[in-house]
């Protein structure tokens, strides 16, 4: 059987028997695929640094039938995490791109623009200045996985939230009036209720060398995160990397 072929992001390896790696893939062909990398830890010339997470690479696996796992050929570097500097808060916010897209995928369903989304972040993820593309990255995903609420009503009355305070709340969807708010919610500023919807007009580059301090949009990343960690019933790891970050 001819081998598959399609662009995809390396999402995270595992260790497996002596030389081999277990592979998380997001495919633009096929979304989501886990594969077994055969002798990965010695072959440089099939795999050299492909397998690095968040390495955008062509691969060229076998799908075989009734069996979960591909199996993982070959992989060709198109764009490495590695031709810029790694600092600290990039690994973070790579690693934060990579476990939404693990958590929040689905196995074998493609999803273009998603995949399209990624690249788009990972073009200006490029530096130590980490907010703007991690901000982006999450409200674009919670919107496009369908986990957004509208953020111009009131969910529980429909009250028109625009020019009004709003507050949401861990364990609730939506964003809530003030005399509909529950006890011990937080309130999202007008300012980051704006900035996401100049967000939905506007590419991820508009946004590049804008400066972007962590406490700009801070309460808009919190309502992203506590919605997606309700949904998939866990808490993101790289969350609190994130919010425990001084950078």
């Amino acid at each position: 059987m001819a081998l598959q072929e399609s662009e995809a992001i390396v999402l995270r390896t595992y260790p497996l028997r002596e030389s081999d790696l277990l592979v998380t893939l997001f495919t633009r062909a096929e979304g989501k695929v886990r594969g077994v990398a055969r002798s990965a830890k010695k072959s440089k010339r099939r795999f050299g640094g492909a397998l690095e997470p968040m390495t955008y690479v062509r691969a060229f696996y076998d799908v075989r039938e009734r069996q979960e796992l591909v199996r993982l050929d070959s992989c060709e570097v198109l764009k490495s995490p590695m031709a810029t500097e790694v600092t600290y808060p990039r690994a973070v916010a790579l690693a934060h791109v990579a476990e939404l897209l693990d958590e929040l995928l689905p196995d074998r369903e493609a999803n273009d623009a998603v995949f399209r989304l990624t690249l788009s972040v990972l073009h200006v993820l490029t530096g130590p200045d980490v907010w703007m593309p991690v901000t982006y990255f999450d409200l674009w995903l919670t919107r496009l996985v369908g986990f957004l609420p509208e953020l111009t009503e009131c969910v529980v009355c429909g009250r028109d939230l625009n020019g009004s305070r709003a507050y949401f709340h861990a364990l609730a969807d939506g964003l809530m009036c003030p005399e509909d708010k529950r006890l011990a919610s937080s309130e999202i500023s007008s300012e980051s209720r704006a900035l996401a919807a100049k967000m939905f007009r506007a590419s991820v580059d508009t946004f590049a060398g804008i400066p972007w301090p962590k406490t700009k949009g801070a309460d808009l990343r919190k309502f992203l995160i506590q919605a997606l960690q309700r949904h998939i019933e866990k808490k993101l790891v790289t969350a609190g990397m994130l919010e425990k970050g001084e950078f």
